[in-house]
């Protein structure tokens, strides 16, 4: 496991230079995933307005990002969470999940939910590893067969 403390995270928003490169790196990789159905996640994914991003920094290169956005008075909803492919494995996903938890603990946030695809195993299998539970489809993915929803209190 690679050691956190090597890892530096920092919380910023949408409009930072980073998040923006690793958020394009993950609509390129969500296109080929997504195939057809792309479109409708992409349109339900724009991240420019997200004001509560946390990104992960190795050696000072970004190496993941995570985002929250307000869903409901009591929940917000996990988006971009993404970690460049020569990183994944050193539980980089894990802290930027945990500290955007604690970030909306401190917003006063009591729940987050977060919509994944059945394209998506290794997504899947990390939220259900961090305490997240399968629900009912919400909001716009309701009609979505290959959307997976999770929660989790926090």
């Amino acid at each position: 496991m690679f050691p956190p403390h090597s890892i530096k995270l920092i919380r910023t928003d949408g409009g930072n230079k980073s998040f923006q490169r690793l958020a394009t790196e993950l609509e390129e990789e969500l296109k080929i995933r997504d195939g057809k159905d792309h479109p409708f996640y992409a349109e339900l994914n724009k991240a420019e307005n997200i004001k509560y991003v946390i990104l992960a920094y190795e050696n000072n290169d970004a190496a993941g990002c995570g985002a929250i956005r307000h869903y409901t008075n009591d929940t917000v909803e996990v988006k971009r969470m993404y970690v460049v492919k020569d990183k994944r494995g050193k539980g980089i996903a894990s802290l930027v999940l945990n500290d955007l938890e604690n970030w909306a603990k401190e917003l006063g946030f009591k729940k987050m939910v977060l919509e994944t695809g059945m394209n998506q195993p290794e997504a899947v299998s990390f939220y259900k590893k961090q305490g997240y539970r399968v629900i009912p489809n919400f909001g716009k993915y309701i009609s979505s067969d290959n959307s997976i929803c999770f929660e989790k209190n926090v």
